[in-house]
């Protein structure tokens, strides 16, 4: 069993998370700014399908990317050498947010809803929200191809989700955000969950108490503050 959060209260101890499915830690509460930071802080997220109540998360182990491990193959060097694009940031983070709430196939679904869009939206507007977007010439201008979004609090992103409507897209967004968080002395990337996509590029899975650990010496970092704009 979990606890079922009300309004105002706390959320229990990760290492009460259950092991299968593995991390699940708490049901309900309420998508406001405070109670997102505040589930961030501790290493946790919420991950629900539409029509489900609101579900928290903190897996064991926790699959992370420092910047500087992060692995650039050789075709995705060409590209980004090449390839003609324009990575902007917190220009359009509700049509990123869209982006990677579309389907990945025709027959799947999506649990990037209209209140996770709200929810994330207000976390955008409050500065703690960031997108970063990968711009190429179409038949009618620039056209929005991929991009990526995630929470930042303190010297931590928290990366949500990423899209791609043509190759390499999302991974040209990852790149730039790499460099940019290594610019600003940002220590990690939380992925949350362990892929085999992630691992390929250089994220890797650490126990749970380790990673705690990085958040109580990285989330104290002074944040960038407010929309991070051009890079």
């Amino acid at each position: 069993m979990i606890p079922w959060l009300h309004p105002g209260m706390s959320f229990p101890p990760v290492a009460t998370a259950l092991m299968e499915p593995n991390g699940l830690l708490a049901a309900g509460g309420e998508l406001t700014v405070s109670r997102l930071l505040e589930a961030y802080g501790q290493g946790i997220f919420p991950w629900f399908n539409p029509g489900e109540p609101i579900l928290w998360w903190s897996p064991d182990p926790r699959m992370v990317l420092f910047p500087v491990e992060f692995k650039i193959s050789r075709s995705l060097k060409k590209t980004l050498l090449h390839a003609d694009y324009k990575v902007r940031v917190d220009t359009a983070f509700a049509r990123v947010v869209q982006g990677c709430a579309e389907p990945r196939s025709a027959d799947g679904g999506t649990w990037i809803d209209a209140p996770m869009m709200t929810a994330y939206g207000a976390l955008h507007e409050a500065g703690y929200a960031h997108s970063f977007e990968t711009w190429m010439a179409g038949e009618d201008g620039e056209e929005l191809v991929g991009g990526l979004y995630g929470v930042a609090v303190g010297g931590v992103f928290f990366g949500e989700s990423m899209f791609s409507r043509k190759t390499d897209a999302s991974k040209i967004a990852l790149a730039h955000l790499v460099a940019y968080l290594g610019r600003y002395g940002f220590g990690v990337i939380d992925c949350q969950m362990k892929t085999a996509h992630l691992a390929s590029l250089g994220a890797r899975a650490i126990p749970r108490g380790e990673f705690r650990r990085l958040l109580e010496e990285w989330t104290q970092q002074i944040p960038l503050p407010g929309a991070w704009g051009e890079i």
